[in-house]
């Protein structure tokens, strides 16, 4: 069993693979935490919960609780009531007073894993997944709260979320919840989070913690480009293959808050959660308020454990697609090449290069609906413009699909344009504060997802497209945050509920999509990778990594991305020189090797980029088939990193029996007067004899690990290479 519990000591432990988490109860019934880290195979004890040191328990000393909620290391915090740290959940009363505390009442211990109500989540089999849920209770105000752990013990995985259910006779508010707790000793723990902007999403950030609190969060309404629902606390001196890791991530695409607190004991107080700030949920007696999951993980081995284990089990037990273990079309996007300026002959004569090179896919962007001629209208009027689609949708698609290509397309769903036929007819669709003047952003405002109504006309509005021609890839864009936060349908008094509520009618209207339509192919995409998060991977197999798609830049943002994400849903294609972001210009070679780490496509008018590229192409689609199961489906190995020694990078994937081996080794500065640089290679079993392909060159996956391969004759900056590795 990976869930057991211990009547006489009162102690929870939960077991994976490679880990152990111990939970004890108080003799008054405080939920404490006893231990996480390295698997435990033997009976466990509770001492480091510290209940025979003064101040000592409330049942003990009774005079000292508030000293004692100030050390007491416990699973799931409430505010109100003494402890001074920061809480998980505060409840404000029908008096308009803010307390609350729950102590355990109960437990159920289950195989499988129950569906969370109107969230994405995790999901396994009996044989994969066993559950503890602890029942707590305050008796004052009736409400029941469920803490909920998930064991994935094959992937090293421990997922937890929260739940509240009001069985009293009063309406009460819950202004905080998170859904995660970890308290321990601090360990000199530094915390890595993923920063960044547009263009420059997930880049790594390291750093010492600090007396107080250190976050990472946002209340953009979405994940965000700046900041990243993932959090790790790390001893000292982690590398790729030591050290000790402790990670959360959270399975939401909202405000979210994660955030470490180093007190004056010296203990570390860790939460994931929804961003309390502008959230506020009404309960009334017989409701319940579910919070959305974490996923966590502990390594004893470095960080490249932890990826490995959050890239198997976000492939294994959070993505549902029916393209999860396939090979994706490789597509060919128009952006870039027309921006709004394409009518049906070019996507034609797109199509008819592209057909030539190998790629399988024309997806049209934005502009072919309303009258769009540029960002500024239309949002909203999902109708065809005929001026530039002339015959129709279906014309296109059935003369694409002739071609030899299948068919994409790109919506922006939940957005309105000032300037179209919807915000003429409905203004109070869009969110926005009574009697202010709505600040717009990129020319657009958001629809209000709360209400039904709304909710029902931008689905139908997806949906009939999809049913006029054969459509079988959607790229789903969100281009702006939100702001503003008022609804025409919400009560006074619910106003501060419409964040969360926005993000539930997102994960509804994507539901509904992949339930209707379940062999599209479907790409979220947030202005690029603002929405990047393990919610919308519960809908999409990939996410569009980042609208910057410079081979250079994208070192640093997929490698933040790959620290936590398997490296099939990452977005990523060939662009055009000088890149449109950054003026760069970049060997049309090194762009493809840094796509092919991802799901590979191109952006750029093929139709008008030099012979010699061009003709790169249908090279560049082989390699996409040769070896796109084993980037999916393999290890991921990080070797070396460009963020850190400022001129290289190199990073692997590995078959799962260690059967071969793909080395992608990228030269970003060349130097003078040096000599070849020798490179630790990951990945290998030590055992096995390796021939590294194309040559006569063999070597022992012990040899390359501990004694190194030598990345010779490089010239020039920018350069890159491709090392296969088969076992012989």
């Amino acid at each position: 069993m990976a869930i057991s519990f211990d009547e006489n000591k009162k102690i929870f432990k939960l077991d994976t693979a490679k880990s152990t988490y111990l939970i004890g109860l108080s003799p008054e019934g405080y939920i404490g935490h006893i231990y996480y880290g390295e698997r435990l195979n033997h009976p466990a004890d509770n001492y480091l919960l510290r209940m025979a040191e003064h101040p000592f328990t409330p049942s003990v000393n009774k005079r000292e609780k508030a000293m004692f909620l100030d050390f007491f290391p416990e699973e799931f915090p409430s505010g109100g009531v003494g402890g001074y740290r920061e809480s998980c959940i505060n409840i404000r009363d029908s008096h308009g007073c803010m307390g609350s505390e729950f102590f355990y009442h109960s437990h159920e211990i289950y195989k499988g894993k129950h569906k969370l109500s109107g969230l994405p989540a995790s999901f396994g089999t009996e044989d994969e997944v066993e559950t503890l849920d602890i029942h707590c209770r305050d008796e004052v105000l009736g409400l029941e709260l469920i803490l909920s752990y998930s064991v994935f013990e094959k992937e090293n995985i421990l997922t937890r979320s929260t739940r509240v259910v009001n069985n009293g006779s009063q309406k009460v508010r819950i202004e905080k919840i998170y859904s995660a707790c970890l308290d321990m000793d601090n360990e000199d723990f530094e915390m890595i989070s993923l920063h960044g902007g547009w263009a420059r999403e997930r880049h790594i950030q390291q750093c010492a913690l600090h007396y107080g609190k250190q976050s990472a969060e946002s209340a953009r309404g979405e994940s965000s480009h700046q900041e990243h629902p993932f959090i790790a606390l790390v001893t000292p001196g982690t590398t790729q293959k030591q050290g000790r890791v402790y990670a959360m991530h959270f399975v939401y695409s909202g405000n979210f808050l994660a955030q470490a607190e180093l007190s004056q004991f010296d203990s570390v107080r860790m939460v994931m959660g929804i961003n309390s700030e502008e959230f506020s949920w009404a309960l009334a007696p017989g409701e319940e308020f579910q919070a959305p999951e974490v996923v966590m993980t502990y390594s004893g081995a470095g960080l490249g454990q932890m990826s490995r284990s959050y890239h198997d089990f976000y492939r294994n037990h959070m993505i549902r697609s029916k393209y999860n273990h396939k090979k994706r079309p490789i597509l060919i996007n128009n952006w870039e090449a027309t921006y709004f300026d394409f009518n049906t002959e070019k996507l034609l004569d797109i199509s008819r290069e592209a057909k030539k090179c190998g790629i399988e896919m024309l997806v049209m962007d934005d502009g072919w609906f309303g009258h769009r001629n540029n960002d500024d209208s239309s949002l909203g009027d999902w109708f065809v413009n005929e001026k530039k689609i002339t015959g129709g949708l279906k014309n296109l698609v059935d003369q694409v699909n002739k071609i030899g290509l299948k068919f994409g397309i790109w919506f922006e769903p939940e957005m309105i344009s000032p300037d179209s036929d919807l915000y003429e007819k409905h203004p109070e669709w869009a969110i926005q504060i009574q009697n202010r003047e709505a600040t717009q952003s990129r020319n657009q405002y958001v629809l209000d997802l709360s209400c039904r109504e709304v909710r029902d006309y931008v689905y139908e509005c997806v949906a009939s497209v999809l049913r006029s021609a054969n459509i079988e890839y959607v790229k789903w864009d969100m281009n702006r945050q939100l702001s503003d936060m008022g609804s025409a349908y919400l009560a006074e008094d619910a106003q501060q509920e419409l964040f969360h509520r926005y993000v539930l009618g997102v994960y509804e209207l994507q539901e509904r999509l992949v339930t209707d339509f379940p062999d599209l192919l479907l790409e979220n995409c947030s202005g690029g990778g603002a929405r990047f998060d393990p919610g919308m991977l519960y809908y999409s197999p990939q996410i569009w990594c980042s609208d910057d798609t410079d081979a250079i830049e994208r070192l640093m943002i997929q490698e933040g991305t790959e620290l936590i994400y398997p490296l099939s849903a990452m977005g990523a294609h060939v662009s055009d020189c000088p890149n449109h972001i950054v003026g760069r210009v970049t060997p049309f070679k090194t762009r493809g090797h840094v796509a092919l780490s991802g799901t590979f496509g191109y952006e750029l008018d093929i139709t008008k980029i030099a012979e010699e590229e061009r003709n790169m192409i249908p090279e560049q689609t082989q390699m996409y088939h040769k070896y796109h199961d084993l980037i999916r489906e393999g290890d991921y190995f990080r070797i070396a990193s460009y963020r850190e020694n400022h001129l290289y990078d190199c990073w692997a994937s590995a078959a799962k029996d260690r059967s071969e081996v793909l080395v992608t080794y990228v030269q970003v500065l060349g130097q003078a007067n040096v000599h070849s640089r020798r490179i630790y290679l990951d990945g290998f079993d030590p055992d096995k004899t390796y021939r590294l392909e194309g040559t006569d060159e063999v070597y022992t996956g012990e040899m390359l690990m501990k004694v190194g391969f030598l990345m010779r004759d490089f010239r020039g900056d920018f350069q890159s290479r491709l090392y296969h590795f088969v076992a012989e």
